[in-house]
């Protein structure tokens, strides 16, 4: 596995990486928290590990929902996070001006899966530089997200691609994850990442709040490894009840040692 991102450390070690973090930058406090508990465990195990905080939260189901604390003081927090612990950060745009505007806070730019189509936003992605994660859309097969790649390389040729899946709609208010997507989305010549949290949401839920099931993290995330995923992708927060977004779905933080413990041996099973 080939990962052109600064800051990454432990790609020596034959391991997934890890890509982390809450679901929204609350404040600077919970983000260096979660940051420097993460970065201990993954270095004891020789994960390599990307600090994920949305500066942002476009896709909400209510018109009251959280939506963060503002663009750029949200981006000087990843911006300071990723400094202060020498780690590449990640985070979402949505609209395409929004590329150059997070670009110089953040190492990867990530494209939401409800936007992977949108091609200006790929391209916009793109020609800032930076590493480029693209989630599969819950519509999408593994196959076609070959065109969604192939839209960043044409602005970019020497872009770090890769793509995360998420699951797969199924009915009107539950994803199931088609793991045959791994080995199809990895024939694009690319890394492929699992979303370990947000493939377990339960969208659509009349509340106006969307739903999860946390209690099969494990699963996904073990049968991702086994089936060959490059990385994983877990969402996480100290008290997930109290989190300002998409709480219904994180990891608490205090299980994640045990978890990626687990996963490293099944890691070292298969290579």
């Amino acid at each position: 596995m080939i990962m052109n991102i600064p800051k990454l450390k432990n790609l020596d070690k034959n391991n997934f990486f890890l890509m982390a973090g809450s679901c929204a930058i609350e404040n600077r406090d919970l983000a260096f928290e979660i940051a420097e508990k993460i970065k201990g465990i993954t270095d004891q195990f020789g994960i390599p590990f990307i600090f994920k905080g949305s500066y942002r939260k476009a896709n909400r189901t209510k018109l009251n929902s959280f939506t963060g604390i503002g663009d750029i003081p949200a981006l000087e927090i990843l911006k300071e996070v990723g400094e202060y612990y020498d780690l590449p950060t990640v985070t979402d745009i949505h609209e395409s001006d929004e590329a150059a505007m997070a670009a110089p806070y953040v190492d990867v730019l990530q494209i939401p899966a409800f936007l992977c189509r949108q091609t200006d936003l790929l391209a916009a992605a793109a020609k800032t530089g930076k590493a480029v994660n693209i989630k599969k859309g819950q519509f999408m097969s593994g196959p076609s997200m070959g065109f969604a790649v192939e839209k960043v390389l044409h602005e970019n040729p020497n872009a770090q691609v890769f793509l995360t899946d998420r699951g797969n709609s199924f009915g009107y208010g539950d994803l199931v994850v088609d793991y045959r997507n791994i080995p199809e989305m990895q024939a694009h010549g690319v890394p492929v990442v699992m979303d370990c949290t947000h493939s377990l949401q339960q969208p659509n839920q009349g509340t106006g709040v969307t739903g999860g099931k946390p209690q099969l993290i494990e699963t996904i995330a073990k049968a991702a490894i086994a089936v060959g995923a490059d990385g994983l992708f877990i969402e996480t927060h100290p008290n997930p009840a109290i989190a300002k977004s998409d709480g219904a779905n994180m990891l608490p933080l205090d299980k994640l040692e045990a978890l990626l413990e687990k996963l490293v041996r099944v890691r070292q099973a298969i290579v």
